[in-house]
């Protein structure tokens, strides 16, 4: 009897599509999400363009509401003349959380707006580290000084790293600031310096 392969294809095509929605307002999104916050597969949010002419929540409204409720955005898509797709999902377990993120749901914090599941969240964050090692933007990011005192000992890799574009010298330091441990941060660094000494990125 020969073997039987599922196709690829196949197989992506099994997993569920999530929903494609359209909310009037932020309140016709925060009573959504309300009464499906735990749904885990997320949805693509259609969110009208500025020139369409038709009322729906826009993407910052909708990412306040959405940190309220323990979701996140992701991935934005093309959708047609009048609508973009935003991907928003509940977060997922220990999921890094940026600087932004965490300014933003301070102000919500202060405003009385953070829901239970959101806190939850915030209050799983601050408990692994990881509300600690919030990241920065990749604009605002600078080189921390141990990393800037390993690239000054070794100029091949530091020639190497000052001819990347900002893109792949933040894929450094991001691993090298949101690491938890001192331990892990100094192997960041070492295994940064060899990588960049050989002419090697991350992506």
């Amino acid at each position: 009897m020969s073997a039987r392969f599922l196709d690829v294809k196949s197989i992506s095509s099994l997993k569920p599509e999530p929903p494609h929605l359209a909310f009037a307002d932020a309140r016709a999104w925060e009573t959504w999400l309300a009464a499906h916050q735990n749904d885990e597969l997320g949805i693509w949010m259609k969110i009208a363009k500025k020139d369409s002419g038709i009322a729906t929540v826009d993407y910052q409204q909708a990412f306040r509401v959405g940190l309220c409720y323990g979701w996140i955005d992701g991935q934005k898509r093309k959708c047609d003349e009048q609508y973009f797709l935003q991907r928003f999902t509940p977060r997922r377990a220990r999921s890094l959380w940026s600087q932004r993120n965490v300014g933003i749901v301070a102000e919500l914090i202060a405003a009385g707006k953070m829901q239970p599941r959101g806190q939850q969240e915030v209050d799983a964050a601050q408990a692994d580290g990881r509300w600690a090692v919030a990241y920065k933007a990749s604009s605002k990011i600078g080189v921390p000084d141990d990393f800037q005192a390993a690239l000054d000992a070794d100029p091949h890799a530091k020639a190497f790293y000052e001819s990347l574009t900002k893109t792949r010298r933040y894929s450094f330091l991001f691993r090298i600031t949101t690491a938890k441990r001192a331990e892990t941060r100094q192997r960041w660094i070492d295994r940064s310096i060899v990588m960049l000494g050989q002419g090697e990125t991350f992506n």
